[in-house]
């Protein structure tokens, strides 16, 4: 092989063990999976009203498990529960009803208006529940509808909150991870994120970066007014960072700002069949992650191929390309790549020969970055449950990474 390109895949192959040293010693320790909730419940002086807001978009086949979840927490303080059927053509509402059963009187059943200009269906939705919540609640309890809470969900948020003096706390739900693609592509998806949102970051309230996990999301009242409330952020895509980024940037100084932990107890019900599924809730928001921007779009994929896939095809062409240093350091980098899975996957449970396999997730997650961009650019981007939303690329304010969301 000519000695020039045995320098250059000695270089691919160095370049990409730099960025995955830099990642596991330098990215707040992303990949440790150490922000959890610690189970402790510190007792604050009074156990502040709770208002408890589900958007519920066609979730017939899921609000039955979900919801008594949310009317049984095991709360000491006064809470109500508001659900916003947006416009559900499933019979969701009715199947609230069923579920609610003896629980009634703490359930509250809206119907969302007509959906307005400029706002996407899930903020309008929270938008209602967050008016018809008692003027007394000092939070708001943002849960999605497919959401199940463990009974002491709600105590630890507010826990959390008070003594911590924290606007916003929020946990990424743990994700159904059962069938061959969860499997495969979940335990990287939560990696990923942790990965362009490092957790430990997030919760240093003297660092701007800031995200939250929508499927549970407990937010002072009074922070969220005080930076305009969801109207400021209403044609987010990205809903969920963005609203972190707001109230992590308009924080009083006594706050201890946001903080987001990955969860013990709350998980989603909901099962994504197949790789299509999967695909699809990636491809909604990932080029909006990226602000609709084809040179962001082009150096996101070079990163990711770099980090990720350059190290296996280093390693495996070996035979064809006799380098001593590349084979060594591309199998290096592949190994700490590997090693930097594991915490996640013993979160959720899963074998750790998955681990050499991130790779190969990593590929399909460019794949569906790609789709997005190309579902934006035809016109149909950010397509979820019959509605498409138009790109409001300024109101998504979250940072971009090589890393797909």
């Amino acid at each position: 092989m000519p000695l020039p390109l045995i320098v250059l895949l000695s270089s691919l192959a160095g370049l990409s063990l730099l960025i995955w040293i830099y990642l596991l010693v330098f990215r707040g320790g992303f990949w440790r999976c150490a922000q959890r909730p610690d189970g402790a419940i510190r007792e604050p002086a009074v156990w502040p009203a709770v208002a408890v807001i589900v958007p519920a978009r066609n979730e017939a086949a899921v609000i039955g498990e979900s919801l008594p979840t949310l009317l049984a927490q095991d709360y000491p303080g006064p809470f109500s529960v508001i659900l916003v059927d947006d416009h559900s053509s499933d019979g969701t509402a009715e199947a609230a009803l069923r579920a609610a059963d003896g629980e009634n009187e703490r359930l509250s059943l809206l119907q969302a208006p007509d959906l307005p200009a400029g706002w996407t269906g899930k903020l309008w939705a929270l938008e209602q529940g967050l008016r018809a919540a008692p003027e007394d609640c000092r939070y708001l309890w943002f849960s999605d509808a497919d959401i199940a809470q463990g009974p002491g969900g709600l105590r630890w948020l507010v826990s959390k909150a008070e003594t911590e003096a924290r606007d916003l706390v929020s946990l990424m739900v743990a994700l159904r991870c059962e069938a061959f693609w969860e499997r495969l592509l979940i335990p990287p998806f939560i990696y990923f994120f942790q990965k362009l949102y490092p957790f430990a970051w997030v919760n240093d309230p003297k660092r701007r970066d800031a995200a939250a996990a929508g499927g549970c999301i407990l937010v002072r009242r009074d922070a969220l007014q005080a930076v305009g409330g969801l109207n400021a952020i209403r044609g987010a895509l990205i809903d969920d960072c963005s609203l972190a980024a707001s109230i992590k940037a308009g924080r009083r100084p006594a706050s201890g700002g946001i903080w987001l932990g990955l969860a013990t107890e709350a998980r989603s019900i909901r099962p994504y069949q197949g790789l299509s599924a999967i695909w699809t809730m990636v491809a909604r928001t990932a080029y909006t992650q990226l602000r609709y921007n084809p040179l962001l779009l082009a150096g996101t994929l070079l990163g990711m191929a770099l980090t990720y896939l350059a190290p296996p095809l280093l390693l495996l062409s070996a035979p064809w390309h006799h380098s001593a240093p590349t084979t060594l350091m591309a199998g290096l980098a592949w190994l700490l790549m590997a090693l930097s899975l594991l915490p996640t996957l013993r979160l959720y449970r899963q074998p750790p020969w998955l681990a050499p396999l991130l790779p190969l997730a990593a590929a399909f997650y460019s794949a569906m970055t790609c789709d997005s961009a190309w579902r934006h650019w035809r016109g149909v981007g950010g397509h979820w449950k019959g509605r498409t939303h138009a790109a409001t690329a300024p109101q998504d304010q979250s940072p971009v990474t090589s890393s797909g969301r």
